[in-house]
């Protein structure tokens, strides 16, 4: 596509008129809006809006659209593949402070949220209701970059992903036009499926304001706990025997030895520096009884240690802070490091023989790579820990990153997971999805021809 690089500073000047204050040029404020989480270099924009309202946004994407300006999506920053790095420069558009729970719908179990309203706040605003909402990919993201990344998380081998628990979308599209997609009907037959469209499209085809959101009621009994494995083979049979049994468990995660180590000096636990898998399952006292207990057969048959149990609120929630810092447990392994994450996902059958080989790459490098893992689904994650200085060690994750997506791609899986495209896996996505990449170009140019949202991002 050709990028018009247009009048910048005089789409800066109008949107400064338009909000004042609420448009800003420092320098640390662009800075901190041109990066993530990721190892991808910061990409600083030219100039942060703040909107307040959907019409807000509409008037910032006709601004833009008009000086041929560039418009990156922005909510909490916590993405994992350079999603918010104004590549080309242009004006990044801060959504958090659209942050009100307008809706909730108790009969109806569904709620209208804001996309800068968090996960974290919908839950405690709903803890009186006896509903929550279940995807949890472990940052306190927000809703509007949850459904920008299809995340998912810990609790999607049994609630799903954001695909699953979305029923509409208000989206701001490139030209400021405004549409509603989907409904709170639970299922439809009426027309494409835009909705689904805009998950997962990382912010290259609008501005996603408001989001319908599915909600569970609370289960009745909660129980979680860990179980250590004598070897990482053992641990991925025993997962997924359990899928394959149709077990309904809650949530099943796998930390590799690397990674229980680093939870344990990160978050002050002394669990066995072995392959371990952290579950939880929901339901009725007797429903969960049975569950845990059919598990526990289950792990016995292949080489699983005493579990653990947390039955207590503010013991789960010790497990699974722990579980959710795993990132942060790394990088403090090795200080002053970098870290380069990835993930993949592979059909669960393929599960064992995917983790096993990319453990032997890893194994056969001088890096350090812990594994942690949604595992129920067939997901998970390494995070390479690199030295920023060193080259060498960044060209050395990234080849074995591309050993790992090719090997998922080779087993019918994919290149990511949940983390998304972004900027670090465009260059994989054309093996995956071959010529099915000119009907993503066809889609993007149709909805937004001058190329202005969020350029540089999922298509090579």
């Amino acid at each position: 596509m050709n990028h018009q690089q247009g009048n910048v500073s005089e789409a800066v000047r109008a949107l400064q008129a338009q909000f004042g204050a609420r448009v800003s040029v420092l320098p640390d404020i662009c800075a901190a809006h041109g990066r993530d989480l990721s190892l991808h270099p910061g990409m600083p924009p030219d100039a942060v809006a703040f909107p307040e309202s959907t019409e807000e946004v509409a008037q910032i994407a006709r601004l833009c659209s008009a000086h041929h300006t560039p418009m990156i999506p922005f909510g909490a920053g916590t993405s994992l593949e350079g999603h918010v790095a104004a590549v080309r420069g242009g004006v990044s558009v801060d959504l958090s402070g659209m942050n009100k729970v307008l809706e909730v719908g108790q009969q109806d179990l569904d709620c209208l949220v804001e996309a800068g309203v968090t996960r974290q706040q919908l839950n405690a605003d709903l803890r009186d209701t006896g509903l929550f909402f279940p995807v949890d990919p472990g940052a306190d993201a927000s809703f509007g970059g949850m459904c920008a990344t299809g995340a998912s998380g810990t609790n999607a081998v049994r609630y799903g992903t954001m695909r699953e628990n979305v029923l509409g979308l208000t989206v701001v599209l490139p030209s400021g036009e405004i549409i509603e997609t989907g409904g709170r009907a639970r299922k439809s037959s009426a027309g494409y499926d835009l909705t689904r469209l805009f998950i997962g499209s990382e912010g290259t085809l609008g501005f996603i304001t408001k989001v319908r959101l599915r909600l569970t009621g609370i289960p009745e009994s909660i129980s979680a706990g860990l179980c250590a494995f004598d070897d990482m083979e053992g641990a991925v049979n025993a997962v997924i025997l359990t899928i394959q049994m149709g077990l309904p468990v809650a949530r099943i995660e796998l930390l590799d030895e690397k990674a229980v180590r680093g939870c344990n000096a990160y978050s002050h636990l002394d669990m066995e520096e072995k392959p371990t898998l952290f579950l939880e399952f929901h339901g009725s006292p007797q429903s969960v009884k049975e569950q845990a207990e059919r598990f526990g057969e289950i792990s016995l048959e292949h080489g699983g240690g005493a579990f653990e149990w947390a039955t207590r609120e503010e013991e789960r929630n010790r497990l699974w802070t722990a579980r959710h810092n795993a990132f942060y447990a790394g990088l403090n392994m090795r200080p002053g490091s970098k870290a380069l994450t990835t993930d993949v996902c592979v059909p669960i059958s393929r599960l064992a023989d995917c983790i096993l080989e990319t453990k032997a790459d890893i194994g056969d490098s001088a890096l350090i790579a812990p594994l942690v893992g949604h595992v129920g689904d067939g997901n998970f994650h390494l995070v390479f820990l690199i030295d920023p200085d060193s080259a060498e060690e960044e060209r050395e994750a990234n080849r074995l990153n591309d050993r790992l997506v090719l090997r998922a791609l080779a087993m019918g899986g994919t290149c990511t997971g949940e983390h998304g495209v972004g900027l670090g896996k465009k260059a994989l996505l054309a093996q995956e999805h071959g010529s099915a990449l000119g009907l993503m170009r066809t889609l993007k140019h149709a909805i937004d021809p001058q190329d202005l949202m969020n350029p540089g991002k999922i298509l090579p």
